[in-house]
């Protein structure tokens, strides 16, 4: 009896999923013209299904952030189309974009983005400010914030938080809106290799809870991590366009 690979159990349990959340058909993305051009993307269709946790890695200048960036309505593509939540947003106007961010995508950063002058629960209710915030809201910035270990410095000012404090909180305002999808750019990125760990554990955890986390790090172990998971999966960008080959060996975080 043939053994099935992971990868092709996955892509079954994709099937069985319907849609994608993410649809991305030959994407391309030139900066510039002329002599001064230059291709970040050329050509790339992907598929991803939700729950899917993924790593997208590959080398400076690859453009792991570029497409990230487009997943997330905040670049547009030169060419190719985009789908999210079975919608084809290729050529939605700014405004029409901004509500797929509100209520589709999460955002989590390398520098994470806080408000220095804010407490930790109002830099989590801060995506809401346009829309008024109600009670609701405060309740739920409260019930993550627990859930994110950081119950009882909901009032503390993010000046007095450690990194791996203000990346939870910037966890925590990306589901604020309770998105389908989180995209998080170099999250380990400012964090030391313990901390680091636990913010992808985070994570994972909350793909487990069925969000679909997209991750771009230069950081291998990250992709190991992913690569265990049932719904996990490494994707590999040279050059603007998508391989299957690792450019560098994968290596753990040591966990003792």
């Amino acid at each position: 009896m043939t053994e099935i690979t992971k990868d092709e159990q996955i892509h079954i349990q994709n099937t069985e999923s319907g849609r994608p959340v993410i649809k991305l058909e030959n994407l391309r993305k030139i900066y510039g013209s002329g002599a001064s051009e230059i291709q970040a993307l050329k050509g790339v269709s992907l598929d991803i299904f939700p729950g899917e946790i993924l790593t997208v890695m590959g080398s400076s200048g690859s453009g792991k952030s570029t497409m990230l960036n487009i997943m997330g309505t905040m670049d547009i593509q030169t060419s190719g189309k985009i789908w999210l939540d079975g919608n084809d947003v290729s050529n939605y106007p700014e405004s029409k974009l901004s509500e797929f961010r509100r209520f589709i995508i999460g955002f989590v950063f390398q520098n994470f983005y806080l408000l220095p002058n804010l407490d930790v629960i109002s830099n989590v209710l801060a995506p809401l400010i346009p829309y008024g915030i109600k009670e609701k809201d405060k309740k739920r910035a409260m019930e993550i914030l627990e859930k994110m270990g950081l119950k009882g410095r909901e009032h503390s000012t993010v000046r007095k938080l450690s990194g791996g404090q203000s990346q939870r909180v910037a966890i925590a305002r990306a589901l604020i809106n309770n998105p389908k999808v989180i995209l998080a750019d170099e999250p380990t990125g400012n964090l030391d290799s313990e901390t680091g760990k636990q913010i992808v554990d985070l994570l994972i955890n909350l793909s487990h809870q069925g969000k679909t986390i997209i991750i771009v790090t230069h950081d291998p172990r990250i992709g190991q991590m992913i690569k265990e998971e049932k719904n996990g999966r490494n994707i590999w960008l040279s050059d603007g366009q998508l391989s299957d080959r690792p450019s560098y060996d994968v290596f753990c975080y040591d966990v003792n």
